[in-house]
C-alpha cells in the first residue's frame, strides 16, 4: 500500500483528527540481558491518559507506513506504539523467525501497561504482525482488552502442508525473502531443486536449519509441530479470554489456519469475537473477477472502529460472522461458522463419453455409465497454478481468474455439468470423492472447481489436492500398493459463492498444482530428500456403487443474523 492511499483511507475514518502529535519517542526497551528492542511511541497532544494501540513488526521496509499509522491514531487521541523484532530495524539481538516473539512481546506489553498514560491496550497486526499477537494472546496483562488480527492462522502445519505436499509459494518464498541474508537465486528453480533438503546450500549459499525443519516434517503429528512454540500457538486460541477480531480473505493462504483458530476459540472470547472473510488476497486486495461495487476498502476503518468500540466505548461486542458472497456482491451476517447447510447437492462423474473435450457431471446417480479415464502425470512437466487460494509469492495467479478451456492439457481431465436452472449459494467446504489408482507407490491427485458462465467465461472457485500416502486426512504416511483402487476424498477450503442461473459447474482433475504445492515425484517416502522423479499412469473410475462425485454445500437465509 502506498503512502498516499493510506492517508486517503484514514480520511474515510469516521472519527476526525482532534489533536496534534506531542512527541515521537524512541525507546530502546530492554527485554532481557543484553537485548534491547527499538520501540517507537507516538504521544498525542493534550492527552495524559488513554488507550494505546500496539504492534510488533519484522519488516523494517514498512516503517513509513507504520509512521502514518502512528500519526493518524495519535491525531485521534490514541497513543500508538510499534516495535521491531529482535535483530531487525535497530533492535538488538539475532533475528530468528518465530522464536523470541512471545517473550519479547509479553515483556513489551508489561512495560506499556506500567506507563502512567496507559488506560487500556489493543494489539493490531496482519500476517507476521498478527502472529506476534496470537503467540501471546493467552497471557496478556489485564489492561490488554482486545486484539485485531488479520491474515494469519494458528495451526502452522496447515499453513505448511496439504496432505504431505509442501506449500512452496508460502514458505519457500518466505524463507528466501527472510533468511537473514540476501538470496538472489531463481525462485522456481529453488522450488524444483532435488533434493529440496539441500537447496539452501546448493543454491542459496548458506544452510538454514529452520527451513530444513519445515520441509522434513510433513506429518501433522511430527515432533516439530507438536513441541515448543508451534504446539503452544495451536493451543492458544482455546485459552484466550479477550475479544478477537479475526479478519481473513477467501484467497489468503492463511485462511485454513485462521479458521482453525476461530473454531477453537475459548468460549469466553468467542462470545464477543468477530470473524470476517472478504474476497481478498493476503494484501486485502480483491482477488475475484466478478464486480465488487458494494465492497468498500475498510482495512483501516474496520480496526479503528473495533478499537473505538472496545477501548473508548467499553463495549462487549456480540459474536458475529461476516462473509462476503462472491458473485452476489453482498455481505452476509451469520451467528456461527461453519454456517448451517440446507442441502448437500451432489453431482456425479460420468467417464463413459466426452463432449466438447469434457466428461459429464450429472445430477442423478442412475445416469452414470460404468467408465474410467486415465492420464500420464510427468513431474518434470507439472501443471502450473493458475487461480489459487494458497499462493503468496506468485501474485498474478492468486484468486479467481479466467481459466483455460477444457482439454487445454492431456494430463488435465475436465468434467462439465448441465446449466443450473436457478441461482444457488455455496457456503462451506466443497467435497470431491474419487476412486483412483496409479502405477506408482505414491502420487498426488489435484482438483479445481470452476464456474462456467453463460457467455463461456470460466473462473476458478476452489482448488484442492491430496496424495495416496496422506489420503482421507491421514496424519502420517500410509502404504499404497500400485494398481490398487482406493477411495479418496478432497475437502476444499470453505467459500461463499453464488452460482449464476445458466452457469455450468466444471471440475478439472490432474496430479499437480505448482508452485501452490510441491511437485510430487511419484516416489514414496520423505519428499525433501528425494533426488529423482518418474512418470505415473493415473486412472479414475466411476460406476454405481463406486461413484466419483462433487458435493456442494447449499444454504438459505436460515441461520443468518
Amino acid at each position: 500500500m502506498d503512502k498516499e492511499y493510506l492517508r486517503y483511507l484514514y480520511g474515510k475514518v469516521r472519527r476526525e483528527p482532534e489533536t496534534g502529535i506531542k512527541e515521537r519517542r524512541v525507546v530502546m526497551l530492554p527485554v532481557e540481558e543484553n537485548v534491547r528492542l527499538k520501540t517507537i511511541l507516538y504521544v498525542p497532544e493534550g492527552v495524559s491518559y488513554g488507550p494505546v494501540i500496539f504492534t510488533r513488526s519484522c519488516y523494517p521496509q514498512t516503517e513509513e507506513l507504520l509512521t502514518i499509522h502512528g500519526e493518524e491514531y495519535c491525531k485521534r487521541g490514541y497513543f500508538f506504539c510499534y516495535q521491531w523484532c529482535r535483530g531487525l530495524g535497530g533492535s538488538e539481538g539475532v533475528w530468528e523467525p518465530n522464536v523470541y516473539e512471545r517473550r519479547d512481546g509479553l515483556a513489551s506489553l508489561q512495560w506499556i501497561c506500567k506507563q502512567s498514560f496507559t488506560e487500556s491496550v489493543g494489539y493490531w497486526g496482519s500476517s507476521y504482525l498478527a502472529y506476534n499477537g496470537w503467540c501471546m494472546a493467552d497471557a496478556v496483562p489485564e489492561k490488554v482488552k482486545t486484539m485485531y488480527l488479520g491474515v494469519y492462522g494458528t495451526d502452522r502445519h496447515i499453513s505448511a502442508y496439504q496432505d504431505g505436499l509442501f506449500r512452496h509459494d508460502i514458505l519457500t518464498a518466505w524463507a528466501m525473502e527472510n533468511a537473514g541474508f540476501v538470496i538472489e537465486a531463481d525462485y522456481e528453480k529453488s522450488c524444483l531443486h532435488r533434493p529440496q533438503q539441500e537447496v539452501d546450500v546448493d543454491i542459496w549459499g548458506q544452510k538454514i536449519e529452520w527451513y530444513r525443519e519445515w520441509i522434513l516434517s510433513p506429518d501433522a503429528d511430527a515432533y516439530y509441530w507438536n513441541q515448543g512454540m508451534w504446539k503452544e500457538l495451536r493451543e492458544i486460541p482455546g485459552k484466550v479470554k479477550i475479544p478477537i477480531f479475526i479478519r481473513e480473505g477467501w484467497y489468503d493462504h492463511h485462511l485454513g489456519g485462521a479458521l482453525a483458530a476461530w473454531k477453537s476459540l475459548n468460549t469466553e472470547s468467542a462470545l464477543h469475537s468477530i470473524l470476517q472473510i472478504g474476497p481478498w488476497n493476503h494484501d486485502y486486495k480483491p482477488a475475484i473477477m466478478q464486480g465488487t461495487e458494494k465492497l468498500l476498502d475498510d482495512q483501516i476503518s474496520s480496526p479503528f472502529q473495533w478499537f473505538e468500540r472496545i477501548l473508548r466505548n467499553k463495549e462487549q461486542p456480540q459474536k458475529e460472522v461476516l462473509l462476503y458472497v462472491i458473485g452476489a456482491d453482498r455481505w452476509e451476517k451469520w451467528s456461527k461458522f461453519p454456517v448451517p447447510v440446507k442441502k448437500w447437492e451432489k453431482l456425479y462423474m460420468d467417464f463413459s463419453r466426452k463432449k466438447d473435450r469434457a466428461y459429464r457431471l450429472v445430477k442423478k446417480a442412475g445416469e452414470v455409465v460404468k467408465g474410467k479415464t486415465e492420464f500420464i502425470y510427468d513431474p518434470e512437466n507439472p501443471v502450473y497454478s493458475h487461480g489459487a487460494e494458497s499462493l503468496f509469492h506468485t501474485k498474478k495467479e492468486i484468486g479467481s481468474i479466467l481459466q483455460e478451456p477444457c482439454g487445454f492439457r492431456d494430463d488435465v481431465v475436465s468434467l462439465l455439468s448441465e446449466a443450473f436452472f436457478e441461482d444457488c449459494e455455496i457456503n462451506g467446504e466443497i467435497k470431491i470423492r474419487l476412486f483412483v489408482s496409479s502405477d506408482a507407490e505414491d502420487t498426488a491427485f489435484s482438483v479445481k472447481v470452476i464456474e462456467v458462465f453463460p457467455d463461456g467465461r470460466a473462473v476458478n472457485i476452489r482448488t484442492g489436492i491430496t496424495t495416496l500416502a496422506y489420503r482421507n486426512g491421514a496424519d502420517r504416511r500410509q502404504i499404497y500398493q500400485p494398481g490398487e483402487i482406493v477411495e479418496i476424498t478432497i475437502s476444499l477450503w470453505s467459500i461463499a459463492w453464488k452460482i449464476e442461473k445458466g452457469s455450468c459447474l466444471r471440475v478439472d482433475i490432474s496430479s499437480s498444482d505448482f508452485p501452490q504445492y510441491a511437485v510430487h515425484t511419484n516416489y514414496p517416502g520423505e519428499w525433501a530428500i528425494q533426488k529423482h522423479a518418474k512418470k505415473a499412469i493415473q486412472r479414475i473410475y466411476s460406476q454405481i456403487g463406486s461413484l466419483c462425485e462433487v458435493e456442494l454445500p447449499l444454504v438459505d437465509n436460515k441461520g443468518r443474523k
